[in-house]
């Protein structure tokens, strides 16, 4: 039987001959969820890709920014380009854009001039810890120079990826309650990092805040621990608790390759999600690993 197709929402290309990504080249290296980080500092081209996706049946794929120059945030988006004219890969693009940023007018607009951008990406500003989150801090989403450049996504018709600590997220749900136009789309399951029964009651809590928003969906991805293996046991409750939050309707499934080889190969983490969720119809499958990618990315 062949394997159903799939839409791989969430990966990156770079490569650092030809490219200046500031947290794959400078040193020290900054710290990371996922601990060392150094194997990721080599060029990761559509061969690579194709080689490491090989045994899942991959139609279709998302590449989110890089944290590619900040000088250049558009640069990254040109380059891309010539990436899709030789390899027909990537079919959407998620682009860089310092939305507090003196010039992101124009950067929107120079992103927006390309056909296969769909959203802007910008980390927002984070606390380290949910007891550290300060309202307004400066670059956060509170803050009302970040939300001006906010606003903007909506005249381009750009969604929001969105990459923040749980903990976040009940000002993620303001930014969808007061821009109801823009779709914010979450990343990596909003980073239950911490497994503890206490943690993951607040990971959840925080969920359900942004899943009340209509104009919210979530990416099933970045679920690895570090020094630990990928495991369908580890992960299954994560996966099944967003399903449940988000509504099968909302969410997607990701590789976040090739930053996720640091914590499993690539089909030990789409097998591992069709395992999770292998008792859903056949129509809520596709959903999960191709429909709502489709929909959310507009890739039909």
């Amino acid at each position: 039987m062949a394997s159903p197709p799939i839409v791989d929402a969430h990966q990156h290309f770079w490569d650092l001959e030809r490219n200046y990504l500031p947290w794959l080249r400078d040193e020290p290296p900054i710290p990371f969820r996922y601990g060392d980080y150094r194997a990721l500092r080599r060029n990761y081209l559509p061969a690579d890709y194709r080689r490491d996706s090989a045994g899942q049946n991959i139609v279709k794929t998302v590449h989110v920014e890089t944290e590619w120059d900040p000088a250049d945030p558009v640069g990254e988006t040109r380059w891309l380009q010539t990436i899709i004219a030789a390899s027909g890969l990537p079919h959407a693009i998620v682009a860089q854009a310092h939305l507090d940023a003196d010039d992101v007018a124009a950067v929107l607009a120079g992103h927006a001039g390309c056909p296969q951008v769909r959203g802007i990406r910008h980390k927002p500003g984070a606390a380290a810890s949910p007891h550290a989150v300060q309202p307004g801090a400066p670059g956060s989403m509170g803050d009302p120079r970040w939300r001006r450049g906010y606003a903007l996504l909506a005249r381009h018709g750009l969604s929001f990826d969105l990459q923040t600590p749980w903990w976040h997220l009940a000002e993620a749900a303001e930014l969808a309650r007061d821009f109801p136009d823009t779709l914010v789309i979450l990343n990596h399951t909003g980073l239950p990092s911490d497994r503890s029964e206490r943690g993951l009651a607040g990971w959840r809590q925080a969920m359900r805040t942004l899943a009340a928003l209509p104009n919210s969906a979530c990416k099933i991805s970045g679920l690895g621990q570090p020094g630990q293996p990928w495991t369908v046991a580890a992960n299954r409750p994560i996966v099944l608790d967003t399903i449940a939050i988000f509504g099968i309707e909302r969410c997607m499934f990701a590789s976040n390759f090739p930053v996720d080889s640091l914590v499993a190969d690539f089909d030990t983490i789409f097998d591992g999600f069709k395992a999770i969720v292998a008792d859903l119809g056949a129509a809520d499958q596709a959903a999960l690993f191709h429909d709502n990618a489709i929909r959310f990315y507009r890739l039909a």
